[in-house]
């Protein structure tokens, strides 16, 4: 098992990497399944990652504690500014939550006293092991998978199809986008908080505009039909930058291109359930 020792300690953290990036893909499907278009994940990833970071270092909570304060920290913001912004839709609903995410990643930049400023936080103690990913994965996936086939999930299903036949047949819109934006927050805050303490370091500018656009790149180039969709568009997103380090300088045209290709010819995603479906129909067919 050598080998497994030496690809472990070269690879460990783009591993690790790739179960976060999964929850935070699953964190934007949960508002984008409810049909609401938020940019607001990368800073509740920003809110979570600093809260735990900061309960570890200043205060030694036990880690359990503090991916409980990563998830509620966000979850809370979330609920307090939902009020005001959820009755917004579309375009303008992304607007005010990019504005908003623009906000935390300025307040994060200028609270030096307590965030480090410009310079972030540096020594957090690397706690995340991969059970933990792998675990709030888990948790994460079953949880969506229950949501989603409960009277909850087929009414986040009935706002997104038509939010004004959803109300007129006594659905509550404005409680159900309120819990799926916060729920979303919650996840977002829980990956945010297990890389905090994998990567020693935060700063303000991983959580601004690229973050909370790549965010949504995984998800929607997954695909989200079903919860495997931004599971795989994480896990593509994660791992082209490594598998193109050969082009050197080339690699984010090449990336970028990729990307393009996968977006014109697969407008549905890369996990789209009807075309699997499809696949296995003609499979039983010739059989």
């Amino acid at each position: 098992m050598a080998w497994f020792a030496d690809f472990w300690a070269i690879y460990s953290n783009l591993v690790l990497s790739l179960g976060t990036n999964a929850l935070l893909a699953l964190s934007i499907w949960l508002t984008l399944a409810c049909g609401m278009l938020s940019i607001a994940n990368a800073a509740f990833m920003g809110l979570g990652a600093y809260a735990s970071a900061l309960l570890t270092m200043n205060f030694g909570w036990p880690f359990a504690a503090v991916l409980g304060a990563g998830m509620a920290a966000p979850a809370a913001l979330a609920f307090l500014i939902g009020k005001p912004t959820l009755r917004l839709s579309g375009v303008y609903l992304a607007m005010a939550t990019l504005a908003f995410g623009e906000v935390v990643r300025i307040a994060l930049l200028n609270a030096e006293s307590v965030t480090g400023g410009a310079l972030g936080l540096n020594g957090i103690p690397q706690l995340t092991q991969w059970w933990h990913v792998a675990l709030a994965l888990v948790f994460a996936l079953g949880l969506l998978a229950r949501l989603r086939r409960s009277r909850i999930g087929r009414a986040f299903e009935a706002i997104r199809e038509d939010e004004t036949a959803a109300g007129l047949m006594g659905i509550d819109v404005g409680g159900h986008k309120m819990l799926a934006f916060v729920l979303g927050a919650a996840i977002a805050g829980l990956a945010g908080a297990l890389n905090a303490h994998l990567t020693f370091f935060i700063g303000p500018g991983e959580y601004g505009f690229d973050r909370a656009v790549e965010i949504l790149t995984m998800a929607i180039l997954g695909g989200i039909g079903s919860l495997s969709g931004p599971v795989a568009g994480a896990l593509i997103l994660t791992l082209l930058p490594e598998l193109l380090r050969g082009f050197q300088d080339f690699r984010l045209v090449v990336n970028g291109f990729i990307l393009v290709l996968i977006v014109l010819f697969l407008p549905r995603g890369i996990w789209d359930v009807e075309r699997v479906r499809g696949w296995f129909g003609r499979a039983d067919g010739r059989a």
